[in-house]
């Protein structure tokens, strides 16, 4: 078994190798001597996009992460933990509203605190709700819709209530099994918490770097394929299609998995449908990208296993487009 993980670490890095080679070659085309289609350049540009813009928001979560494995004991979490799981929703809805993390950010730092002892549906409901929830995101969210403040509400309402739902969601499904994958970080040596602070900066590096190459190949999948359905998908059939405020925020929503925008802009992505899809539509769009999209579901496949995964994938699908289409009745 090790000898085969070594060989996909071995065999992911030289494809790893050729494919940055590739879009080094793509940054100047206009000196190479053959001609490259328009759209394999495109697909390169929102590539490196997707990957510079995720890369620093995923390096800041995974040196949180890396500082709570070193500075956070599991007796402090334990006392920390609201005793009633209902409860402990409750104020999961409140750090993640105190929480300035994108989506990006917010996975590994969760991984690490259900290692710590929160409990799986706790973390669930941080997951989903600190990349809508967080100050930045409802700032921009108020830029790019002033003229409809309803939205910059209904967005913010209707993401608690889907918390909600989900944390509800995944404590009746999994309790406190542990969905988590298991990683050679997990295997980091003990450091006492008696040491001087300069010694504790090394083991956070170690932890940070050894995490970032695991999640790493993840990121890059799925920005790769993010970039070919950007480049490749016809958008104005994807418009004829939302008619209605229930098919509407179902093509919103595939587009808002697709295009795997962070949560700090989503929203003014979304205004740009303003004049072709119903509130309702923009809502999901603007509810359903930070919770899931197609970049994070390589990550979260990367940290939780696939059982979770496709079950935490059905939770959040499944009550975003009901939440939208009430909404839309309620609002008609």
């Amino acid at each position: 078994m090790e000898a085969l993980q070594q060989f996909a670490r071995r065999s992911f890095s030289i494809l790893l190798f050729f494919f940055l080679l590739y879009c080094f070659i793509l940054l100047e085309p206009n000196k190479l001597s053959f001609h490259i289609p328009e759209s394999l350049l495109n697909v390169n540009t929102i590539f490196l996009s997707i990957l510079l813009e995720s890369i620093p928001f995923i390096m800041l979560g995974i040196f949180f992460s890396s500082c709570i494995e070193i500075f956070v004991s599991d007796e402090w979490m334990t006392k920390w933990i609201v005793k009633n799981p209902y409860g402990a929703i409750g104020s999961a809805v409140v750090i993640s509203i105190l929480s300035p993390v994108c989506e990006c950010a917010v996975i590994p730092v969760v991984r690490r605190l259900i290692q710590k002892g929160l409990p799986l549906h706790v973390g669930s409901v941080i997951l989903v709700g600190a990349p809508i929830l967080n100050p930045i995101v409802i700032l921009s969210t108020y830029y790019a819709f002033s003229k409809h403040l309803e939205l910059v509400y209904a967005r913010i309402g209707l993401a608690i209530v889907i918390c909600i739902i989900t944390g509800l969601m995944t404590y009746w499904i999994f309790g406190n099994k542990n969905m988590l994958k298991p990683h050679k970080t997990d295997a980091l040596p003990e450091h006492s918490l008696k040491q001087q602070n300069g010694k504790r900066l090394k083991p956070i590096i170690t932890h940070a770097v050894e995490e970032f190459f695991d999640m790493g190949r993840y990121l890059i999948m799925g920005a790769f394929i993010a970039s070919l359905f950007q480049t490749f998908l016809n958008r104005g059939a994807l418009a004829e299609l939302g008619t209605s405020d229930l098919s509407g925020s179902a093509v919103m929503m595939g587009l808002a998995f697709v295009l795997s925008l962070c949560s700090h802009a989503d929203a003014f992505v979304a205004s740009t449908f303003s004049g072709t899809y119903s509130h309702a539509s923009l809502l999901s769009f603007m509810l359903y990208g930070p919770m899931l999209d197609l970049k994070n579901t390589f990550v979260y496949a990367s940290f939780f296993k696939k059982r979770f995964v496709f079950v935490f994938s059905i939770i959040i699908s499944a009550s975003v487009l009901a939440i939208a289409w009430l909404y839309g009745l309620i609002t008609a």
